[in-house]
């Protein structure tokens, strides 16, 4: 995203990998941000990272690995894998199932290339309806696209996937900054968050009122009494 100029507004778009929830992100943007539009969209297998260079989005969340070359990449959170097959398989008997026990079973190839031979996660998991082979994805995948002919279980043994927020180094700026910084739960007060740092505007110095003459000291009245400040019974009496 190039700098906002007087012809341009500022706004932030960014991309985001099926599974990724950002709602709570566009929510605390909207609180801290109301003056910057934010928008977002779920991008296709494989497109995660061409949708930064094409200037789709200016952030996108994707899965790691990725190639890494003129990107910012920020690690965010850990995925929990799940074995996904049809209906009746007898994973079902379980609550979870350890990669082990699968060396029987036919798999089909969960990698981003695999899944793009198959046609996509929606067209992988047909297959897998089938009763053709069983596939690995991340939970949070599974829970997404919840093909009915389908059950998953936990899947303990096998590696687990992470996404991270990534953005083009030669377009950052300080919306993109405000931005990764909400994601990685930064409060509006934190020093390293740019709309925390913009300066306030000076308040202009009140006006002194002008005093008036002093007014002169008043002559005492009455002098003063002795025995003002003492304990009782300090004043002598006289005799009786």
């Amino acid at each position: 995203m190039s700098e906002p100029t007087e012809e341009t507004a500022p706004s932030v778009r960014f991309a985001y990998a099926p599974g990724v929830t950002p709602g709570k992100w566009i929510r605390r943007w909207e609180e801290r941000m109301r003056d910057v539009p934010l928008s977002s969209f779920m991008s296709d297998a494989g497109t995660e990272l061409a949708v930064l260079r094409d200037g789709s989005a200016d952030l996108s969340f994707v899965r790691l690995p990725i190639e890494r070359d003129g990107l910012n990449v920020i690690p965010l959170y850990a995925e929990q894998p799940v074995v996904v097959a049809a209906k009746g398989h007898e994973i079902t008997a379980f609550e979870e199932v350890d990669v082990s026990d699968l060396v029987s079973e036919t798999m089909l190839d969960s990698s981003p290339e695999g899944l793009a031979a198959l046609g996509g996660v929606e067209m992988a998991l047909q297959v897998v309806a089938s009763g053709a082979g069983l596939l690995v994805l991340p939970m949070s995948v599974a829970r997404h696209f919840n093909a009915k002919e389908t059950v998953h279980r936990r899947l303990t043994g096998a590696p687990e996937t992470e996404i991270a927020v990534v953005w083009l180094q030669d377009r950052d700026n300080e919306f993109i900054q405000e931005f990764v910084g909400i994601v990685r739960g930064r409060t509006a007060q934190s020093s390293r968050q740019p709309s925390s740092q913009k300066e306030e505007p000076k308040k202009a110095p009140k006006a002194r009122t002008p005093r008036g003459p002093k007014k002169p000291s008043v002559a005492q009245r009455y002098a003063p009494n002795p025995d003002k400040g003492r304990g009782k019974g300090s004043r002598k009496r006289g005799k009786k």
